[in-house]
């Protein structure tokens, strides 16, 4: 139905520039662990320790935590008690979520959004540098992260609750954006090996795609085929 082509299509996009961002993001522990790395070898080979390093800490690693929120809500990676959720059906699952969604996820991050927007502005306004150590530097385009990653998470949270929707109409969930899983390394290694042959990488293959997709049930609250 093109309805629901259209459907997927807009979760599929959310779901790319969610996983985009977050990947885009990531790089940031890279240049966070040099940081730390330079610092340690400064401050105890070289007794030369940077007073500003710890401010430079803390922006690099919460930049990460909050721009990676929109891309593992895409994956449905947030932790949750789903030890109830898990032995649910999935439109028990949706009516639960639609609900939680609308009750506490789109005020929770209108307010951050609205919080964030001014709280960076008045942060520009004043061209803010950080007081918790002597020399700081500035913030205030770390302060900018925070309404932008808000606004990735609400466009997230958007898709989520067509998802309930389109669950509670169908019955099952529409699919996600497929990101990279064990079950692709588990095949590039196979692929490569010389001492597998094509039966038992088949078999192997088979087996863990069974594993993957009766973990993938469980998480969702899906029946499990056996």
């Amino acid at each position: 139905m093109p309805h629901t082509k259209t459907v997927q299509r807009f979760l599929h996009t959310n779901d790319e520039i969610s996983t985009w961002v977050g990947k885009t993001a990531a790089w940031l522990i890279i240049i966070l662990m040099g940081v730390v790395c330079i610092e340690v070898f400064k401050r105890y080979i070289m007794n030369m320790p940077t007073s500003w390093i710890f401010d430079l800490d803390n922006m690099l690693y919460g930049s990460l935590f909050m721009l990676c929120g929109a891309y593992t809500l895409a994956q449905n990676a947030h932790v949750r008690g789903d030890f109830l959720y898990s032995s649910m059906r999935p439109r028990t699952q949706a009516t639960l979520d639609l609900v939680l969604y609308i009750v506490f996820f789109l005020p929770g991050i209108a307010a951050l959004v609205y919080a964030g927007y001014f709280y960076a502005a008045d942060s520009w306004r004043i061209a803010e540098h950080s007081n918790v150590t002597a020399d700081g530097p500035p913030v205030y385009h770390f302060k900018s992260v925070i309404p932008i990653a808000g606004g990735l998470i609400m466009l997230q949270g958007i898709a989520e609750i067509v998802r309930c929707v389109v669950c509670l109409r169908t019955g099952e969930w529409p699919s996600r954006l497929k990101d990279v899983a064990e079950i692709d390394v588990i095949e590039e290694q196979l692929a490569h090996s010389e001492y597998v042959d094509e039966e038992s990488r088949k078999i192997a293959i088979e087996g863990a795609q069974k594993i993957d997709e009766m973990a993938r049930q469980r998480g969702m609250g899906g029946e499990l085929n056996t």
